[in-house]
Parts: C-alpha cells; structure tokens; sequence
C-alpha cells in the first residue's frame, strides 16, 4: 500500500506537467473572433500532422450569413467547396514553444491567401493569428474552447 501511495504521489506531478504541456500547442479547437466586429465567426481545430507541420479546419460557422456557404471567391482547389470543413491553415510549423510560421491562412469571405504567424498568449489559453501580404498585415486574436 505505500508503495502505491509513494507511486501516485511521485506520478500526479507528471501527470500535471505533461497536460500544461499540451494546454501549451496549437493543437485543438479555437473560436475565431472577427477583429473588425468583435463578434464570434468560428471554431477551427487545428490539429498536427505526421510531417510535423499544423493545419487547421473550420469545424463549425457561428451564424453564418446564408446556409452552407461556400468560397465562391477562392481561387484554389477550395474554389466552390462548402466553408465548414474546409482548410484554411496550411503548412503552419512550430518555432519554439508558443511560436508557428512558414504556413498559410485563408479568409474564406474574401477568397485570399495570407502569409501567416500564430502565437500562443495568455499561457495557452489565447493564439494570436496573423496573415500578411505584400506589407499588409491583419490579426485576430482566437480563444481556446
């Protein structure tokens, strides 16, 4: 029995270290804010490849303006495809424990590709998400669910 007892306590450390650890990664489900309104557009998980690199999918659109929309303005192999499910994080790779870049995102209303960063803030609990082109830089700022 103590040998147990001993167990346990040696391991709840552990335990707890290795969940902040994971509470630390991009890896789950984020709801996106609009920086322009303010108000909630969508949840996105954002899981791990096998390669090492991150990608992220709108699993769900929060009030959306018409009913299964899709990107008529994109310009890729997205063009025409339904928005919930699809793909707007691509290539996403990790630069040190709370950094990602080298991927892209797509802003499905608008069609457009950005170059673009995240950034865990707020121990996890917040990613930061930029996209950039040319010099034109906009940001959103997700909130883990």
């Amino acid at each position: 029995m103590r040998k147990k007892l001993m167990a346990a306590c040696l391991a709840a450390p552990l335990i707890a270290l290795s969940m902040s650890a994971a509470a630390a990664d991009a890896v789950g489900r984020w709801k996106t804010i609009d920086s322009d309104t303010g108000k909630e557009k969508s949840i996105v998980e954002i899981s791990k490849n096998s390669n090492g690199t991150y990608s992220g999918r709108i699993v769900e659109l929060l009030n959306p303006s018409k009913p299964n929309p899709v990107c008529d303005k994109c310009k890729d192999d997205r063009k025409n495809k339904p928005i919930t499910g699809m793909e707007i994080i691509r290539g996403m790779k990790a630069d040190g424990a709370d950094e990602y870049s080298g991927g892209t995102i797509l802003k499905p209303d608008e069609g457009k590709v950005y170059k673009s960063k995240m950034e865990l803030i707020d121990g996890g609990k917040k990613l930061e998400v930029s996209g950039c082109i040319a010099f034109i830089c906009k940001s959103q700022t997700w909130v883990r669910q």
